[in-house]
Order: C-alpha cells, then structure tokens, then sequence
C-alpha cells in the first residue's frame, strides 16, 4: 500500500523545496495542500493529471478521509504543508488517524520562513558575544500557549527570537516583547518572504505595532526580535588561528 507523504513545500520560492520534496510532488496522484499558505507555483512541480485538494476549508476528518480514500485506492498522497510541517503544522493529528488506519507515513522536511527570513536580511541568529539561542513561539491565540511559555517569560532571556502566526494581535505582541526588552531593540517584520510580493520592514521594538498596522499585515508574516539583527559580536573561535 502507498504512504502518505508529509512534505514541507518550504517558505514559498518553488526553488527553495528540497529535491525529495520535488520528487514526492512530481511523482504525486494526489495533493492535498494547505491553502493560501503554500505558494501555487509549487503545485506545478507535481503532474498536471495530479488530484490538486485546497484543505483550507476541510476539517481533519475531511483530510484524513480524503487521504485514506486515496491510498487505499493504490494512489500516491503527497500532503503538502508549508514551511516545515514541524513548525505549526498540526501533523500530530494528521498521522495519528492514518496510523490507525495502518497506513504508513513519511514526514519530508522544508525550509522554514524562520530560516529564510534570517538569509533574506543575511544575519545570523547565533552570534559570539551576543545570542546563542534562538527561540521560536507565538502568541496566544485559537490555539492556547502554556503559561509558562507566555511570550514575557521567553523574552526575559533576551535571546534572538521568532515570532510567527501573530502579526494580527501586534499591540499585544509588543507589550510582551516590551515587558523584557528595551523600546531600542532591533525588530524586523517579513510578509510573504521569498514570494513575488515579499515585503520587509525594519526598526526597533518602540515602533513594532505602527510597523505592522500600517501595512495591514495580519498573516503570512514573521517577526524576528534581538540585537542579532545588529550586532557584530566576537570573532567565531572556529576561525580563530590559535585552536591549541
């Protein structure tokens, strides 16, 4: 019996899926992807007698069926998440209803637009000197955080961080980042990064929300917060001359 293939479709340039992405796709009967997230022009790696499935307005038991319906029927399933499907793809539940179907499932990771923002604004987030962590969250939303990991707390280590899925709530998201940072820190904000209509924004925390507000972003965009954004830090030991 066929598998069911998770595929991270990366940040959104088609050029960015890993090559054992792209082949799962092109050698795909069906694609069940997940909407407005993934770019079209990835759906063209896959063949154009392919089954293409909008899974935006489907609930899991719509996508787990459909999914089962096709295997069983001999065909290859390609479930296409954007980004990585580890990062808020909800694929837990995806895969624990296929495994109780005793259908075999392999995840095919992506890039991240975590990653993707660090390389289109060519910073590192882990630099001597100034940051050795990177963190990546969200806030509350639908879908609750826990207490513990309420976006104050995480910020009080004052770490490079990530913030996705919550550019729509940007008041709170910078009293948060406010509660443990200075007003001066760097802050970035990336719509759509690597797609056509890509859009970055740069300034400090102070003027996060006026950043974001008036851009309209409410999604598709990540927040990158820290002084990695400016910094030069230390020299890397591992070009150091003196390594004895």
């Amino acid at each position: 019996m066929p598998k069911v293939y998770f595929v991270g479709a990366g940040p959104g340039d088609p050029e960015l899926i890993t090559l054992k992405g792209k082949k799962c796709l092109e050698e795909a009967d069906c694609v069940v992807y997940a909407g407005s997230l993934v770019n079209p022009a990835v759906l063209d790696f896959a063949p154009s007698c392919a089954t293409l499935v909008d899974s935006s307005s489907l609930s899991l038991e719509e996508i787990v069926g459909f999914m089962v319906s096709q295997v069983k029927a001999g065909k290859k399933v390609v479930r296409l998440h954007s980004g990585d499907p580890a990062l808020y793809g909800a694929i837990n539940e995806q895969i624990r209803e296929l495994e109780k179907q005793s259908i075999e499932v392999e995840v095919v990771p992506g890039v991240s637009s975590v990653f993707a923002a660090s390389a289109r604004l060519k910073r590192e987030y882990t630099i001597p000197g100034v940051s050795q962590t990177l963190v990546i969250t969200r806030l509350a939303g639908k879908t609750p955080v826990p207490a513990r990991e309420r976006l104050s707390k995480l910020a009080q280590h004052q770490s490079s961080m990530a913030i996705l899925l919550s550019t729509s709530m940007s008041k709170a998201l910078q009293e948060e980042l406010l509660a443990a940072f200075p007003p001066t820190t760097p802050c970035a904000v990336l719509y759509h990064v690597t797609w056509p209509d890509e859009l970055i924004l740069r300034g400090t925390l102070e003027e996060l929300h006026s950043m974001i507000s008036e851009h309209g972003l409410q999604r598709s965009a990540i927040v990158l917060v820290g002084d990695f954004l400016s910094s030069e830090g230390m020299r890397s030991y591992l070009y150091s001359g003196d390594r004895g």
